[in-house]
């Protein structure tokens, strides 16, 4: 047994963790000496120890959808590289990275694209999630520094959540708000969102403002403030109280008392994260939110400031090494002492002179050729960029598509040409810094599997490829650390903040033994940063009588991402297994949409399905989906493939929250479940969703036209035995071979309520009496089963039923429902669901 100190790969918290490896099986714990969590983890950290399996992993590199040795796959990459490079230069190049990478392998494939392949055409999904707060925070402070760290959240005496459902996105340091507000009584929590989210649980305000008008309040703020005068404050006179009730659909008192407890409050901090950064005004948003805490002198000291949230685990790591197409390394820009200085540094006449093409243009430029090669490094474009359809058929199109990845089979994997199977969490070696810039490693524990390399690796081998191998020699990612850290302190006399001097001349074993650090700043310095002048704007979503809603977009509790990592747990489905869609009661019954009725959301762009969720914390005329579905987990799940680029001007982040659509009730002619020993390729007619199920394939499904003798025919092909019912309105059938069940199905007009826990054991061992076969034939068990309901917590695996029975018999508390039942005692991300159940009863 070992166990090895690390920090989990989902969110911006940075949560350390201790892994532990028995007999090849893997546990996750928190740790209890890291700073950013004290050894709390979420549901998906506990849930670590079961994404470490190796199946459906990429283990070998492929080219043209041909396994080939490492060798072929290098050379073959770095010769159609060359080609294009010497056909239509370095501007055809591109590389797309990711907030999932180390800060090694962003540093490594900077360094390669605008330090030697000599254009500056390297973005990263952090461009979704994040470049609004980097201009928000570069024109107010001259630099991309994060003025805040987690301790000021327990330290303050106002917090203002805006844009940020932190309960669920950041459920760790969320829990630390509630321990801090459970400390210190007094102080008082506002929540700034469009819906009523678990994140209210802890308000005692929620402003349910009009989607995108934050910059409104905010600079009604400022106005409200009496600070010193100034273009800022000039502008923000014109937005009187009348003007910002007006503007963001809020009644004036409740307006009032937030200006007045944020003014009387001696300190205050907002978070705040997409619900600002993904807006077509996103960057001054964020200002507007900085010129608050500015003009009111709560910015600098402890308590205080504008503290925006990282989405992903190591989006500062990218920003710190210039993984953004608009930057250049270490904090330093396209200024010509910058690329002086760098260019000196890295010793390199090749230097890309000019920003390149931001995420939404990189790929509008695919489309238009003009990018002919794209590498493609831990993540998964076809599914996270706006206009998601169009998105695939440029990478169609594109003459070279290469992508490092963990997975073989993803959305976008799938249009490439060449695929390098990269290390995935508790393999790789590196470091991440989170939201509050504290740099911690993340350790391999676990031997590499099959001949997946570590990025950086796989980066240096195809510099090599390109000529440049002596610039990449590197034997082992400490080196790479320490030429990053040397380069944020080259000739660097304190003008950047961003300065690991601390760092660089750290030995091999002292990297390896790196505790967790905050790199330091000058927090006095920062109360004397520029305001930004704001001219709140609307969103760029423009509902009509063909597209009426408006259809915001975000995280669910217990998914992440593109769910290449949960989607294959099946504890992490038990909570919401399908997409859904938030419908307000109004709407719904306008409508005549019924809770849990499927239903079809469409804008001018494309098509999903989901199951509705009639929602009283909804908006009228407002609807909410989650991020996360894919063609590998669902047909038409993809909500990207209903949004619009809609960029901000400055930041090049996509308007994500906003687009207009329409909802329209879909009955299908039938809906059933699907559990297979194989996958299946289904009739293109038929929608389906991927449900994560140990040792089986499960899929629900819907459809118009008839499945089950399509079904019946593909089993009786393989000579299976089949048992089939047909009761009015419900088919079932099994199919067997060799005494081992291979396939079950369930259809009616209604999606079937089976025992699935019988179904899964069933294929485990098959049922031995004729009356357990029957009942499976009906999709349940011979005895008494008790059904769970709804997963509630997933850390526990406890159900809706289980908490209302326990309420029934006098549980009158979330405290005392965790004492009977265990149900929020883990993460707590299900607190507030356990509180609303508690109320409906009451």
């Amino acid at each position: 047994m070992t166990e090895t100190r690390s920090t989990c790969p989902y969110c911006g918290v940075g949560c350390g963790v201790i892994a532990r490896v028995d007999a090849g099986e893997v546990s996750v714990r928190g740790d209890d000496s890291h700073p950013a969590n004290f050894g709390r983890l979420c549901v998906k950290g506990s849930a670590l120890g079961e994404t470490t399996g190796l199946a459906g992993r990429l283990l070998q590199p492929e080219v043209d959808d041909q396994p080939v040795s490492w060798d072929q796959a290098l050379q073959t990459a770095g010769q159609r590289l060359r080609e294009i490079i010497d056909t239509y230069g370095p501007q055809a190049v591109a590389f797309y990275a990711s907030g999932q990478l180390l800060t090694e392998d962003y540093y490594a494939a900077n360094k390669l694209m605008k330090g030697f392949i000599g254009a500056a055409n390297i973005d990263t999904n952090s461009r979704l999630c994040m470049s609004s707060a980097v201009v928000g925070y570069k024109r107010a402070f001259g630099e991309d520094i994060v003025p805040c760290g987690y301790e000021d959240i327990e330290q303050t005496d106002l917090v203002v959540l805006v844009g940020s459902n932190a309960a669920w996105t950041h459920p760790v340091l969320y829990q630390r708000l509630v321990q801090a507000r459970a400390n210190h009584p007094q102080m008082k929590v506002v929540v700034i969102d469009p819906r009523r989210t678990a994140t209210c649980d802890i308000a005692d305000l929620h402003l349910a403002l009009t989607p995108g008008s934050d910059a409104g309040l905010f600079v009604g703020l400022l106005n409200a403030i009496d600070g010193e005068e100034g273009d800022a404050q000039q502008r923000a006179r014109d937005w009187p109280l009348a003007r910002v009730a007006a503007f963001c659909g809020l009644a004036e008192d409740d307006i009032a008392t937030f200006y007045a407890w944020f003014i009387a409050a001696p300190r205050a901090v907002t978070l705040y994260t997409m619900g600002i950064n993904q807006s077509a005004s996103g960057s001054d948003k964020c200002n507007a939110i900085i010129n608050v805490h500015l003009a009111s002198g709560k910015i600098g000291r402890d308590g205080c400031g504008p503290f925006s949230l990282t989405g992903q685990p190591n989006a500062m790591g990218g920003r710190e090494v210039g993984g953004l197409a608009n930057q250049l390394a270490a904090h330093m820009n396209f200024t010509p002492d910058d690329l002086s200085r760098v260019a000196r540094f890295w010793g390199t006449e090749r230097l890309a002179q000019t920003p390149g093409l931001m995420a939404v243009e990189l790929f509008d430029a695919i489309a238009r050729g003009e990018v002919k090669a794209v590498w493609i490094m831990g993540t998964n474009p076809a599914v996270s960029l706006p206009d998601s359809h169009a998105v695939c058929q440029a990478l169609a199109a594109c003459p070279l598509v290469m992508v490092s990845e963990v997975m073989r089979d993803t959305d976008t994997s799938r249009f490439a040409h060449i695929r390098f199977p990269a290390l995935g969490w508790g393999e790789k070696d590196g470091t991440v810094t989170n939201s509050e810039r504290r740099i911690s490693r993340q350790r391999a524990f676990l031997q590499a599997p099959g001949e997946a390399k570590a990025d950086w690796w796989i980066i240096a081998r195809i510099a090599e490829q390109l000529g440049h191998g002596a610039a990449f020699a590197w034997d082992h990612p400490h080196a790479i650390f320490a030429e990053h850290a040397a380069l944020s302190a080259f000739e660097n006399h304190g003008e950047r903040a961003f300065n690991l001097a601390e760092l660089a001349q750290l030995t091999r074993a002292g990297w390896d033994d790196l505790a967790p650090w905050q790199w330091p700043i000058d927090r006095e310095a920062l109360t004397r940063a520029h305001r930004v002048p704001v001219t709140p704007q609307e969103h760029g979503a423009t509902p009509d009588a063909l597209y009426p809603f408006i259809l915001n977009s975000g995280r669910i509790r217990d998914q992440w991402h593109t769910m290449t990592r949960t989607g294959y747990v099946p504890r992490l489905m038990q909570h919401r297994d399908e997409p859904t869609v938030d419908v307000s009661p109004e709407d719904a019954a306008r409508l005549g949409v019924a809770d849990g009725q499927l239903a079809r959301i469409s804008s001018a762009r494309g098509l999903m399905v989901a199951r509705a969720r009639i929602n009283d914390g909804q908006r009228v005329g407002e609807l909410f989906a989650p991020m996360h579905w894919n063609s590998c987990f669902s047909r038409q799940g993809k909500i990207n493939a209903l949004v619009e680029g809609r960029c901000d001007p400055h930041s090049g982040q996509p308007e994500s929250k906003q687009t207009a659509v329409r909802l329209m009730p879909w009955q299908p002619a039938w809906q059933g479940e699907l559990y297979s020993r194989d996958e299946l390729t289904l009739p293109a007619s038929v929608n389906w969703w991927r449900k994560a199920t140990s040792g089986v394939s499960r899929l629900t499904l819907a459809g118009d036209k008839p499945l089950l003798a399509w079904l019946m025919n593909h089993c009786s092909s393989h000579g299976w035995q089949l048992q089939v019912a047909q009761t009015g309105e419900r088919s079932s059938l099994l199919a067997w071979h060799h005494n081992q069940l291979m396939l079950g199905y369930w259809e009616g007009t209604a999606l079937p309520t089976l025992a699935h826990a019988v179904i899964a054991a069933a294929f485990e061992s098959a049922p031995a009496e004729l009356a357990e076969r029957h009942a499976l034939l009906n999709g349940q068990g011979a005895g008494e089963q008790v059904d769970p309901g709804r997963i509630i917590c997933s850390c526990f695996s406890i159900g809706e039923k289980a908490i209302q029975q326990a309420i029934v018999e006098g549980c009158d508390s979330a405290a005392a429902l965790g004492g009977k039942l265990r149900c929020g005692t883990n993460c707590g991300s299900c607190v507030p669901e356990l509180k609303a159940m508690l109320c409906v009863k009451a």
